[in-house]
């Protein structure tokens, strides 16, 4: 039995199956792709990483703060002098009595001797604060806001990214039926073509008749061409942004298929909008808000520490000495209380503008809430109504082309009929398209 070649045999695989090469991807795969790739995703995530830092460095705080210092010293000329006078001195001789009428003296001379010419000093410092005023405390927790606030920015870029790639992937798949509506539609027109050109040789019809599908099927080639350049740069964008390289052969699995109807996804406003991360970081900025200026009255109350210091010393030519020392620590800010009545003041109109504002952006965000339903219905009934104009248009069509192949209706009416056939399928696709789009809105819009 002979072997076949391998390149043969794919050849063979090829001819049966066209779509072999292929790369198919879903919505779903895409949208991990995209997740994973993104740079804005990426810079969410070091975002965090950084609040979370943040928040181990105001951690710290409660901590002892130790410092350590050193002096090493070598002076031209001593930094202190004794200076001793010179005289007689008495000379004791074993009776403590001549010591008050001494008979004998002793001439002692002046002398100047230096100190302080060279030194080491070397002290460790140890303080535990023990009331800071409340900075201490709120400093954490604004740190600990600080990592819930990116973790609230990560979730929005993430489904900001997640959004945009089901835009991109849909206008590939909407172009994609477009495609295949045209193919259809050129079908059509090859056929009719064929018809019009044996009906023109037999005499049945006129050459202008012939002219008549031709223009058509030139007008046709050029709106498919247009389409497959559209399509290619919509899937370069598309590759691009899920972090791909581009693939002419790249095909999408999923189809413009509206499985539910807008009710089953309903959620009432008011419970959605308090999920919605935005609505969450506006929170975060009246606590914020509240946190900085409690710390800014910290700032203005007693500080109270205590710590301990050791001290290695010494000095010349003498003996080195090491000391410790315990002590406590109060500083009130006396001078600083006209000054607190101006900042505190000023720190509290934020407090009470970040409040203003969380009540006037949840409003907006009811509002876009109320929008992306009445969006969601509109597109809803869209679909409906294109649905229902698709099943007239082909009834048109067949209705023209039974009346055609009888010899009732003429070909600028049978070509009328194709032209809304495919008027009326890229209107569906496109319907089918805005909804599916539709929907995500309002699935991100009530925090899902």
């Amino acid at each position: 039995m002979k072997k076949l070649n391998q390149p043969l045999i794919l050849i063979m695989l090829l001819s049966i199956n066209p779509g072999y090469g292929q790369k198919a991807l879903t919505l779903e795969k895409s949208q991990q792709l995209a997740l994973q790739h993104n740079h804005a995703i990426e810079n969410s995530r070091l975002e965090l990483k950084a609040a979370q830092q943040t928040r181990k460095a105001a951690l710290t705080k409660y901590f002892p703060a130790v410092s350590a210092g050193g002096v090493l010293f070598e002076a031209q000329d001593p930094l202190m002098e004794i200076t001793t006078q010179g005289g007689n001195l008495p000379v004791y001789d074993g009776n403590p009595l001549n010591l008050l009428r001494p008979s004998l003296f002793a001439y002692m001379p002046g002398a100047t001797m230096g100190l302080l010419k060279s030194g080491t000093i070397g002290m460790v410092n140890v303080v535990q604060p023990v009331f800071a005023g409340g900075r201490i405390v709120n400093g954490n927790r604004l740190a600990s806001l600080g990592v819930a606030v990116n973790e609230r920015k990560g979730r929005m870029t993430h489904a900001e990214v997640l959004q945009k790639t089901e835009e991109q992937y849909w206008l590939v798949v909407s172009l994609e039926e477009k495609t295949k509506t045209i193919q259809k539609y050129e079908s059509l027109l090859s056929s009719l073509r064929n018809q019009i050109e044996d009906a023109w040789k037999s005499g049945l019809v006129t050459k202008n008749d012939v002219l008549k599908v031709k223009l058509k099927q030139n007008e046709i080639q050029l709106n498919r061409s247009k389409l497959e350049n559209g399509k290619k740069l919509a899937k370069m964008a598309f590759c691009q942004y899920i972090g791909i390289p581009y693939d002419s052969t790249l095909v999408m699995q999923d189809s413009l298929l509206i499985r539910d109807v807008p009710q089953t996804i309903y959620v009432d406003a008011q419970a959605a909008v308090q999920r919605r991360n935005e609505y969450q970081l506006l929170q975060a900025s009246v606590q914020a808000a509240t946190l900085q200026k409690r710390m800014k009255v910290g700032e203005y109350l007693p500080q109270v520490g205590v710590g301990v210091v050791g001290m290695y010393m010494k000095f010349d030519q003498g003996e080195d000495r090491t000391i410790g020392m315990a002590f406590a620590t109060a500083a009130i800010p006396l001078s600083g209380w006209w000054e607190a009545s101006h900042t505190v003041q000023e720190h509290r109109l934020k407090e009470q503008m970040a409040k203003n504002d969380l009540q006037d952006r949840t409003e907006l965000l009811l509002l876009q809430i109320e929008k992306a339903w009445q969006d969601l219905n509109d597109a809803y009934r869209q679909v409906r109504l294109c649905e229902e104009a698709k099943i007239q248009a082909e009834e048109n069509l067949k209705v023209n082309q039974d009346s055609y192949d009888h010899g009732v209706c003429s070909v600028s009416d049978l070509l009328e009929a194709q032209a809304l056939q495919q008027q009326a399928m890229d209107q569906l696709t496109d319907a089918k398209t805005g909804y599916l789009l539709k929907k995500t809105v309002y699935l991100n819009a009530t925090g899902r």
